[in-house]
């Protein structure tokens, strides 16, 4: 079988002797949505962060283990790369506030000092938003500023500017928990819609988002990786007294 991502014993402290993320190990195949549930604290959003190696901004901060991209260990890449390869999308939705529209999808080029021409731009641009179903919406204010745009809008402008640069794996930490339920309903088909191209990676609390758009779930608790299998088999049967509890509301 052949992964996009592997995971191999990934731990991540803060402190010497403590470990956020204890010792993970999972494989995530190709055009699916894999959601990381837990409680608050359990590690969901500090793996999703290890896995570009955004921690290294932090020197205090301290990965191990093996994380595989494509069969590539991230920790011989240039960062740079990995977090092209890797894209981010954060919580609250973060376009550059001095940069229009049209700036803002081709940002990752600029902080990459990658040369394009004008009508590269241009169909970047494009293309970007429409895969996520912006540009229509935008295509006559493209000079207008990012924060011009409504919540939801700019969310997937976030989400159109990590595609631009092209990347396997889109790494989402809880993209619609700053959103109203109708701007998160469209994330949430979008999601669906970008799972034929890519390769995705939610944290979420809400867990019957999980249950509605991911196709496999994990399950953290206190930094360990209780349980991974399909969404299906974990919300019908988990295999783990922890996730019942979780999933059933009883802890967490």
């Amino acid at each position: 079988m052949s992964y996009v991502l592997e995971l191999k014993n990934v731990s991540v402290s803060y402190t010497p002797g403590k470990n956020a993320v204890d010792n993970v190990n999972a494989a995530i195949k190709a055009h699916t949505v894999t959601a990381i549930m837990g409680p608050s604290g359990c590690g969901k959003s500090t793996l999703l962060r290890a896995i570009n190696r955004l921690h290294e901004l932090y020197p205090a901060i301290v990965t191990t283990g093996e994380i595989l991209l494509k069969g590539n260990n991230v920790f011989k890449m240039n960062p740079m790369k990995v977090r092209r390869l890797a894209g981010m999308v954060f919580q609250r939705p973060n376009p550059f506030p001095t940069m229009s529209i049209y700036e803002n999808v081709l940002a990752g080029y600029k902080l990459n000092n990658i040369s394009l021409g004008k009508a590269e731009k241009d169909e970047i641009v494009e293309q970007s938003l429409k895969s996520v179903n912006l540009w229509d919406e935008v295509k006559d204010s493209l000079n207008k500023k990012g924060t011009f745009l409504s919540g939801g809008q700019q969310q997937r402008l976030c989400i159109a500017r990590t595609l631009a640069l092209k990347p396997e794996l889109l790494l989402m930490d809880e993209p619609t928990s700053a959103l109203d339920p109708i701007s998160t309903s469209r994330i949430e088909e979008l999601i669906l819609e970008l799972k034929e191209h890519y390769t995705i990676i939610i944290v979420t609390h809400n867990m019957s988002q999980a249950a509605r758009i991911s196709d496999n779930s994990m399950f953290m608790y206190l930094g360990e990786l209780i349980e991974y299998g399909t969404t299906k088999q974990m919300f019908t049967k988990p295999k783990h007294k922890r996730t019942e509890d979780y999933l059933t509301g009883t802890f967490g």
